[in-house]
């Protein structure tokens, strides 16, 4: 397990820092060690790339403070000079470096870069709102589906402390539904997640479990030194995992949220609201975590079929079943599919964390029932054959 913790001075020049680095180092250039990391930092061999656009974000600040007040650039100009007084511009905010791609970025100091960042949320997310959850704790277990929920948070700006949890590294077959590039191969899919939020928001605290839940970790992982998670993304193929991960979220009174990927299927247990529910809403009776240990592959496999509702999969799913480890080599996925419970994950998350009374349950946005296809009717194909 690898923790962040921001480092202000120049550690991260260590060598392989670009492919085992997963945080960034946040600089301060108005105090004196800052500025002095700053200069040392930009001179090294570290460094590909500077991008500053302060002037642009600090216009952006301005004009979300008084959105009537329609500006010139004269009058922007102005207002620029009466928010940073004497300070020259490149020492205003904060300058943030990823160490994995070696560009530089300036940036607003956190308070205003929130302001900004989630400003086009209003009101859809109002500014009360937007503080209470940068104050949430969410862990996702699971870096492949969960990618697209953990980014999507973030982006959507519900919750400002993570854990990430896969053991996993990223593959070619996972290119297929995971937001990577081939630069990526090889990267582990929690580091990988990591790095796209922080790019997303430079001043999270996020924590990754490299070696995904085990017994030694998920103890940690559920009340870390921060405190005990809000909110629990449960995305993991592991079977113990998704198991134990639920029974730790049971026992502290931890919602938990899982996308199966396949209809567009919505999971939702209150634990936080119902402290005696079963696991998968009473699916695998009494069975446990150490019950699931001792499970042979296919005892695994009944088992995930029966969590999942094997009689309401798609007939896609249903068909595939059998060919896993002769045709296909694990479970069919689509990026589309991915992209939509990503989605489904963070709305509800947001809603959940804000006090919505979202029941314990399944919900379906069957996307094939919600657009359906439907066969034309004869006079419609000809008409489109003789317009060809």
């Amino acid at each position: 397990m690898v923790r962040h913790r921001s480092v202000p001075r120049p550690a991260v020049l260590t060598p392989g820092a670009a492919t085992s680095h997963f945080c960034p180092v946040l600089l301060d250039a108005s105090s004196q060690d800052g500025s002095r990391d700053l200069e040392a930092l930009a001179a090294s061999s570290a460094v590909s790339a500077v991008h500053d656009t302060i002037e642009d974000q600090l216009d952006e600040l301005i004009r979300c403070e008084d959105p009537a007040v329609a500006h010139s650039t004269d009058s922007l100009a102005a207002a620029r000079r009466r928010l940073c007084g004497e300070t020259p511009l490149w020492r205003w905010g904060t300058w943030v470096f990823y160490p994995w791609n070696g560009r530089l970025v300036h940036v607003l100091a956190r308070e205003d870069f929130q302001r900004v960042r989630t400003d086009r949320n209003r009101d859809k997310i109002d500014r009360a709102q937007q503080r209470d959850l940068r104050e949430r704790r969410i862990g996702v277990v699971g870096l492949s589906v969960g990618n697209s929920a953990a980014v999507t948070l973030a982006m959507e700006g519900v919750g400002g402390s993570f854990r990430l949890a896969d053991f996993d590294t990223l593959g070619l077959s996972n290119l297929n539904r995971l937001r990577a590039g081939v630069d990526d191969l090889g990267v582990s899919k929690a580091v990988l997640a990591a790095r796209q939020m922080f790019e997303i928001d430079p001043y999270l605290d996020i924590e990754v479990f490299t070696d995904g839940l085990t017994e030694e970790s998920i103890g940690e992982f559920f009340d870390g030194p921060d405190g005990t998670l809000d909110l629990l993304v449960e995305e993991c193929d592991t079977v113990w995992a998704k198991v134990a991960a639920r029974e730790y979220a049971r026992s502290r009174g931890i919602p938990v949220l899982m996308d199966a990927n396949d209809r567009g299927l919505l999971d939702v247990e209150r634990f936080d609201l119902e402290p005696h529910r079963p696991l998968f809403h009473g699916r695998i009776g009494g069975s446990t975590s150490a019950d699931v240990a001792k499970m042979n592959r296919d005892e695994r496999l009944s088992f995930l079929l029966e969590v999942v509702d094997e009689s309401r999969l798609s007939s896609a799913m249903r068909e595939a079943i059998g060919e896993i480890g002769r045709s296909l080599s694990s479970w069919p996925q689509l990026a589309s599919g991915v992209m939509l419970g990503g989605a489904l994950v963070a709305d509800t998350a947001r809603r959940i964390l804000l006090g919505e009374l979202i029941e314990s349950g399944r919900t379906y946005i069957d996307l094939d029932e919600l657009v359906p296809a439907t066969d034309f009717a004869p006079e419609f194909v000809r008409e489109m054959e003789e317009v060809r």
